[in-house]
């Protein structure tokens, strides 16, 4: 037997359960954990008819590397629909307006054909997000702000802090998380420019009164 032959003799066959549970906990990333996105890809039917049961479904990206639960869409008329595990978050407006910024950031960094990992400093995310928010002389409390809503963000999982640079002074930068395509996709991003629209005019109008 050789060397190869005795790798694959002792590994151990995938089980479901720790990819059941990890997928319940949140969000597998393929770059993470690795054996368990192996595990993933040979268990997926298995995986999809245990979630079922909850009322759940596996939402799976091979190309972009992750994968997660979501509750399958159910009829309100159905008195007996199985409960939602999985909780809607209601975000508030700068989260939101965060949120279609980092995904139209990453569309133009797609196109553009270069890296596969979208990193942007502190300082590029207030600057995307400064053009849309009131204006105001307190420059540290706007930073703040926004960083209380990068916080939401990383909270939520759409963006990854970074490890410092070691000897560098500079702020950690923020890697956009690709699954953020599953979230904020094109019908999303229309209707919440529509109420950057709506938005506007209100204020165009308070303006001229």
């Amino acid at each position: 037997m050789d060397t190869a032959d005795a790798i694959a003799s002792t590994s151990a066959p995938p089980a479901l359960s720790p990819v059941v549970i990890h997928l319940l906990k949140g969000v597998l990333y393929r770059d993470d954990n690795a054996p368990l996105w192996r595990d993933l890809l040979a268990l997926q039917p298995q995986v999809r008819d245990y979630v079922a049961v909850l009322g759940l479904e596996l939402a799976l990206d091979p190309a972009e590397g992750y994968a997660f639960l979501r509750s399958r869409p159910a009829d309100e008329d159905d008195a007996n629909r199985t409960p939602r595990l999985v909780a809607r978050r209601p975000l508030s407006f700068p989260v939101s307006l965060l949120l279609a910024l980092l995904r139209r950031k990453l569309v133009e960094f797609d196109a553009s054909g270069g890296e596969t990992r979208l990193v942007l400093e502190r300082e590029e995310i207030v600057e995307l997000m400064r053009v849309f928010l009131p204006d105001t002389s307190n420059e540290a409390r706007l930073i703040d702000q926004i960083e209380t809503h990068i916080n939401r963000v990383v909270e939520l999982g759409f963006l990854r802090r970074l490890k410092p640079t070691p000897g560098s002074d500079a702020p950690p930068g923020y890697e956009v998380r690709r699954i953020i395509k599953a979230f904020v996709d094109a019908q999303w991003l229309a209707a919440f420019e529509a109420r950057l629209v709506q938005a506007a005019s209100a204020s165009e109008d308070t303006t001229d009164d």
